[in-house]
């Protein structure tokens, strides 16, 4: 989830080039960025949004790594052993430094893996039994534990032997999101309590580049390339610049005055970008895996007592969503109108090569545009409920780009029209402040979203399980929740097929009871300067890499 907070980017005296940003940064040629929303934080145990998460592995490597195509190769280490049941890795680190000369060690992995859990954050949940399964990690963020007992250990300075409660078949790719991402103890211990990533001279760098400008919630951040980096040869850019940009006209004229190498459009944009011929050549449209869904607060103490605990109500408001206009229309950036609790064009079959949500048909008896059947629930949801007036709120971050109030919008009029007797007040507001509502239980309807951390269903199927994480529905389902433990540390977890099936099971538990409206499978649309080459955009774990980007 994003959030952007408006600036002004352009000078008056900005001259237009024509070609796309090709004098960004004038005769030193550094790259320069569009970022999404600001840097919510650099502490990888705080860390929750792409941003944030794309900032910190700029700056900091982990045990492996992304290749152009997404697949997972060594970073830190340089080999993993893996035992015959694929319950222990024991990974072999190489020598790399960081940035004030220490050894990056194995120790370095457990303290942070150990404050993580200890901390108990939003992202804690992923080192235990519905993610990762290491040993004891789900005991350690429940207090039943100390730190030490959780399954990872320094055996010596280069070796790190983690045990898990069950094989994970995606543990390597795991391993390079930024939340299992290493921290020097003895500089951690160092700071003030809480300044940790708040400046350039309160954070440790081993990775590509490190900071040279940062100041929390301000809308540039400047890095500049590590030299003690392990891989710094093969990394051309001198640094680069962020700048936040607070809407996709401004991200165009950035883009069209030299200002920004890199930027994100939305659909107004792109449809002006296709009709000229020269900047059309700057234009890439990429796929993503972020899933945009609109999620139901079911607590019974929330608004009208509780009646979006009501699942026929849930299903009317889900089924008189117009998903294909919303991406036609109003996101119109290459987005794919999704009917499944997974996105289109992610997680592939390790057996079949089929994409998990490649079905989307499945579920059309519960998710689909069909108001006369979205009706028929509604009728039924107010004799349940025993109510016939509904005035509910849609909560979204309006510094998240223009896109997501415009399909705010377009759900309140598709509502409001074909659902007689509900009234939809939208409350934009900003992403700090959306988050604060989510988790203070303050909301009835929230449009929210979420971009896979590892390329396997479970990535989202984990989200609804009654322990759940970050974006609460506070509903609970015995049989969905022990599917997905099946599916994790149970028999299910040894039987891929059998899993894989599972998780199909669990889906329709999910859309039946209409925990979720999923609406679209985002794209991301960008122009890019013509002497840039070598930006990685991935689907999982982070959507932009740059250690290989070059500007000629």
């Amino acid at each position: 989830m994003k959030k952007i907070f408006a600036i002004m980017l352009i000078a008056l005296t900005a001259i237009f080039t024509g070609c796309g940003g090709d004098n960004a940064g004038g005769d030193n040629k550094k790259l320069s960025v569009m970022l999404g929303s600001n840097v919510v934080s650099l502490d990888s145990a705080q860390a929750t949004d792409l941003v944030s998460f794309e900032v910190i592995a700029d700056c900091i490597d982990g045990l492996m790594q992304l290749d152009s195509k997404g697949k997972a190769i060594f970073a830190l280490a340089e080999k993993v052993d893996v035992a015959e049941d694929g319950k222990t890795f024991t990974f072999h680190l190489r020598d790399a430094k960081w940035s004030n000369g220490d050894d990056v060690t194995a120790e370095d992995f457990v303290f942070a893996w150990r404050r993580h859990c200890q901390s108990a954050n939003e992202y804690a949940y992923i080192f235990g039994d519905t993610v990762a399964c290491i040993k004891n990690a789900d005991a350690v963020i429940k207090k039943e534990m100390t730190p030490e007992n959780l399954g990872v250990t320094a055996t010596d300075s280069k070796t790190l032997v983690v045990e898990l409660n069950a094989p994970v078949p995606f543990f390597l790719s795991l391993m390079a999101f930024p939340t299992f991402y290493p921290i020097n103890e003895k500089f951690y211990n160092s700071l003030e309590n809480g300044s940790y990533g708040t400046s350039p001279e309160t954070f440790l760098s081993n990775g590509a580049f490190m900071l040279a400008e940062y100041l929390p919630g301000t809308a540039n951040i400047q890095l500049k390339k590590n030299d003690s980096y392990w891989n710094a040869a093969q990394v051309s850019l001198d640094g680069f610049q962020y700048q936040v940009v607070s809407s996709s006209d401004n991200a165009l004229t950035s883009f069209k005055n030299g200002t920004l190498n890199l930027v994100s459009i939305g659909g107004n944009q792109v449809q002006h970008v296709q009709s000229d011929a020269e900047l059309s050549k700057n234009l890439q449209i990429h796929p993503t895996a972020l899933l945009q869904y609109l999620s139901f607060n079911q607590d019974a103490k929330n608004h009208h007592g509780g009646a979006l605990a009501n699942k026929n109500l849930r299903l009317a408001i889900s089924n008189v969503i117009d998903r294909e206009s919303l991406v036609n229309n109003f996101v119109a950036n290459g987005s794919l109108a999704t009917y499944t609790a997974v996105p289109i064009n992610f997680a592939p079959n390790f057996e079949t090569g089929k994409f998990f949500a490649e079905d989307q048909k499945q579920f059309a008896d519960v998710v689909s545009f069909d108001v006369e059947k979205a009706r028929t629930f509604f009728e039924t949801a107010k004799v349940e409920i025993g109510k016939t007036n509904f005035d509910l709120n849609i909560i979204y971050a309006n510094d998240s780009g223009d896109t997501v109030v415009k399909v705010a919008q377009a759900i309140k009029s598709q509502v409001e029209e074909n659902l007689p007797g509900v009234t939809i007040t939208l409350q934009p507001m900003p992403k700090a402040e959306y988050l604060s509502n989510i988790t203070s239980n303050n909301y009835d309807l929230a449009l929210t979203n979420w971009a896979p951390d590892y390329n396997d269903p479970m990535s989202f199927f984990t989200l609804w399980t009654t322990e759940g994480c970050e974006i609460s529905e506070h509903w609970s389902n015995a049989d969905y929740d022990k599917i997905i433990s099946d599916c994790t540390t149970g028999a299910l977890a040894y039987d891929y097929n059998a899993r894989w099936a599972a998780m199909y099971d669990a889906e329709k538990i999910l859309l039946d009871n209409a925990v979720i409206a999923p609406l679209y499978t985002n794209a991301s649309a960008n122009l890019i300067s013509s002497n840039v080459t070598g930006i990685e955009f991935h689907s999982v774990a982070l959507e932009r890499v740059f250690k290989n980007a070059k500007v000629q």
